[in-house]
């Protein structure tokens, strides 16, 4: 690109300006970091309320690390790829594209994983393997 990359990040809540590319990339990384550190967390402490309650056949914990690796995959490649610098209908081709592929990919393992569970809940097959 010919022009200067754009010293804005989060545009979506407003956007933020920096003076420098430094200050810039401290402030993505402490927001990729709050993200891990909450992935982090949950893991370590794992909720009741997230493992007990479901939707569409898995636990909302499950759900919520699906997310926030999504939010972190689309920032990273929003942001260190400088795809918010690209015209809009490439930057939908590379960010949309993923995102359907990864829910198609969650839908089918899902499914599957239920069949295969309720299956062998039946007692159609032994659990011993």
């Amino acid at each position: 690109m010919a022009h200067a990359h754009k010293l804005r990040i989060f545009r979506w809540a407003g956007g933020k300006t920096f003076k420098s590319n430094t200050v810039k990339i401290w402030w993505v990384l402490g927001f990729l970091s709050l993200v891990t550190a909450v992935e982090v967390i949950l893991g370590i402490f794992k909720p009741e309320v997230l493992t007990k309650n479901y939707f569409v056949g898995m636990k909302l914990l499950n759900w919520i690390f699906i997310i926030l690796t999504l939010v972190k995959a689309y920032y990273i490649a929003w942001d260190f790829m400088h795809l918010r610098d690209e015209k809009s209908a490439l930057r939908r081709a590379i960010v949309w594209t993923p995102i359907f592929l990864v829910s198609y990919l969650v839908f089918i393992l899902l499914y599957e994983a239920d069949y295969i569970y309720n299956i062998f809940k039946n007692g159609f097959f032994a659990w011993d393997f």
